[in-house]
């Protein structure tokens, strides 16, 4: 088992990608704190695994702060923390207001922040560890939405190219700490949140003319990637964000 021993966060981990993840990391030896805002659904995938439940709202530094310090006293290290919460389940792609392009941000890039910060003294503490953030492909992929009286915000798109900086700014300095920060860039991912979102028909048509593997990606496809940047196999590996996308971000 490649993370036997180690302690991982994972957030949003109560259904999709960051459920698959925390599953993953389990089956390989990890011991997982599961970190949701859903309390329900958290606690179930905790209870299955084996692992522990912290209900915490990423974009609340109070929360973050407290799911770190509990971690810490509870195992007396961690090793990972993977930053997967996200508002993308039920986004409205077309409201453009101001208010609702800073609820985006508070969640998907500072809730990744504050999260960071939070364990970044216990990951110091531990000798080191693993950070993995949640990119996107949508960070390269210029969306096509209508323009009207209001200028797009592009907010989910936005917020994960800023990912990309963060992961590549914050390996830069803490490096020296024996901390990795890298990323992870899915493609289109078949989760309840992409099934119910983007329309069958335009994803099909990404499968079979925007990617060089015609398959959809399921989010067990994503763990792999995962696992390898949280065990030692990657040890030298920082700074990098990788594309799980079948190809998608290579053809353009």
């Amino acid at each position: 088992m490649k993370l036997e021993g180690k302690v991982a966060i994972v957030t949003g981990a109560g259904q999709g990608i960051g459920e698959a993840y925390a599953r993953r990391f389990a089956q390989e030896g990890a011991r997982v704190v599961v970190v949701d805002v859903n309390a329900e659904r958290g606690g179930q995938v905790a209870r299955e695994i084996g692992g522990v439940f912290e209900r915490v709202d990423v974009s609340n530094e109070a929360d973050t702060q407290r799911v770190a310090k509990a971690t810490f006293e509870r195992f007396g290290k961690i090793d990972v923390l993977l930053n997967n919460a996200a508002i993308f389940y039920g986004i409205d792609n077309f409201d453009y207001s101001y208010a609702y392009l800073r609820k985006i941000f508070d969640v998907n890039y500072f809730g990744t922040w504050l999260m960071c910060r939070a364990v970044f003294p216990f990951l110091r503490q531990s000798g080191g560890g693993s950070v993995i953030n949640q990119s996107s492909s949508a960070a390269w992929m210029h969306p096509q939405y209508p323009v009207g009286d209001d200028l797009p915000s592009f907010h989910y798109s936005i917020t994960k190219a800023a990912i990309n900086a963060m992961t590549h700014f914050m390996a830069g300095t803490v490096g020296q700490f024996g901390i990795r920060v890298n990323a992870i860039a899915p493609g289109p991912t078949m989760t309840e949140a992409t099934k119910q979102g983007v329309p069958a028909d335009y994803l099909e048509l990404i499968i079979n003319m925007q990617m060089a593997i015609h398959r959809a990606l399921q989010p067990d496809d994503l763990t792999g990637t995962a696992v390898w940047l949280a065990s030692d196999d990657s040890s030298m590996v920082t700074g990098q964000v990788i594309p799980v996308d079948g190809g998608m971000v290579m053809l353009g």
